[in-house]
């Protein structure tokens, strides 16, 4: 046996005090930049929690981050509104996200490991339509498709908001990339020999090795419907059938008139935001584990 010794990494080191002087700022000014960047994203946040607490005189009276003493009467005046109809709003919005959230995966993921593991004719046509589906900005197709389901009777019905949430193209793009480099095609070789069938490769194989990818499309998808404004806005003519953001919309647009309304409105906003910080905490873990069999696979 013959012993190999590892040579010694060099570094290079600044050549002068002026590059030393500039390379030593760079993590302080990358620091500062991210922690201006936390403050810019979570002060609205920090806003919406503390004005949840004040009472409506308190609101517009009192310094603008000093808690106030009425967070128990705005949550119950919240949930009594109207009998019961900021609960119903988060029910839609629970079923729309939630059920737009699991179709859109389950198709993306059809859709990008079909993309990504099988040669077809028009394939490279395809995934280019998809990416430029990812250019086109949501607000471009609300109109098209508020005419669409009019054409087809489902205008204000559930549906009207459900069936454009299930087809994603950046949810697509993000299942093919996912595909290529997590699904090994020795793998699905291996089980045709056997003589499994593509639905059984799928079930069995595909979908195991592709929870971390779709997790990550679920989670984005959830949280752009549940954030979802526009489309709900234009489909829906139903009170009874709103989701948060067009309830709690309508709230803020009568509180001119009725500014007891502005306080249910920020209560409103701080309660929805809740089941997306329990969604992150709760699925946060498969990226971990995927993390770690990246690490073990290197």
């Amino acid at each position: 046996m013959t012993a190999t010794a590892t040579r010694p990494r060099i570094v290079a080191q600044p050549s002068t005090p002026q590059a030393r002087r500039r390379a030593q700022r760079r993590p302080v000014v990358a620091s500062l930049v991210l922690l201006g960047g936390a403050i810019y994203c979570l002060v609205p946040v920090v806003w919406v929690v503390i004005a949840s607490t004040k009472s409506n005189t308190e609101l517009f009276t009192t310094f603008t981050f000093l808690p106030g003493t009425g967070l128990l009467d705005n949550i119950d005046d919240l949930f009594t509104l109207r009998d019961g109809v900021f609960p119903l709003w988060a029910l839609n919005s629970a079923i729309y996200a939630g059920g737009g959230a699991l179709l859109a995966t389950l198709v993306s993921t059809m859709a990008g490991y079909a993309l990504a593991k099988f040669d077809f004719p028009g394939r490279q046509i395809w995934f280019y339509a998809i990416l430029a589906g990812v250019l086109l900005p949501g607000i471009t197709l609300a109109v098209p498709q508020y005419l669409l389901m009019s054409m087809i009777g489902l205008a204000g019905s559930h549906w009207s908001v459900l069936l454009p949430s299930i087809i994603s193209p950046f949810g697509i793009f993000l299942a093919r990339v996912f595909a290529s480099s997590a699904i090994p095609a020795d793998t699905l070789e291996a089980a045709r020999i056997d003589g499994a069938g593509e639905a059984r490769i799928f079930g069995s194989i595909v979908l195991p090795m592709m929870v971390p990818g779709m997790v990550t499309v679920f989670l984005l998808q959830f949280v752009g419907i549940w954030n979802n404004f526009l489309l709900p806005f234009i489909m829906l003519s139903d009170e009874s059938r709103y989701p948060l953001t067009v309830g709690l919309y309508t709230l803020l647009s009568q509180g001119s008139g009725t500014p007891s309304l502005y306080s249910l409105a920020i209560i409103g906003s701080a309660v929805s935001i809740i089941p997306l910080i329990v969604m992150m905490l709760v699925l946060q873990r498969y990226w971990r584990l995927d993390l770690v069999s990246g690490g073990l696979k290197g």
